[in-house]
């Protein structure tokens, strides 16, 4: 299995490929399109991440030390954003999680392409993340 870095080192060459930012916010709401189907069930308040201005939903099981995240958003763009976030970490221990230097984001320049509030939204979906790996670490 691909470690979290692997990960985000396959991200940044997948958006390295396109030339300009039509391009490459074209693929990521393909990516978001591409995500698992969301079980409307866990489409609840608490699932709900605080912080983005849309709505996205995040719920997260762990089983055998490993963190298995979902996720769903009402926008395109919010939806890719979440779609990588769960490639890079869902899979993986609580620890490389926290542990996890998160780079791919500035290295494919998205943070610099985002409008203040979506850049907002970012940030809470990491640390929402976080959260959950740190719930299960120290539940372990």
């Amino acid at each position: 299995m691909k470690s979290i870095q692997e990960k985000q080192n396959q991200i940044i060459d997948e958006f390295n490929f396109f030339q300009d930012w039509t391009e490459k916010y074209q693929y990521l709401i393909d990516l978001g399109k591409s995500l698992p189907d969301f079980d409307q069930n866990n489409k609840i308040d608490s699932n709900l991440i605080d912080g983005c201005q849309s709505k996205v939903w995040l719920n997260s099981s762990f089983n055998d030390n490993i963190v298995i995240f979902e996720a769903d958003s009402d926008a395109i763009i919010s939806k890719g954003i979440i779609s990588l976030l769960i490639r890079v970490f869902s899979g993986h221990n609580p620890k490389d999680i926290l542990e996890a230097n998160i780079d791919f984001i500035e290295k494919i320049g998205l943070n610099s392409h985002l409008s203040q509030t979506r850049a907002n939204g970012l940030l809470s979906m990491i640390k929402q993340i976080k959260i959950y790996a740190l719930a299960y670490q120290v539940k372990k």
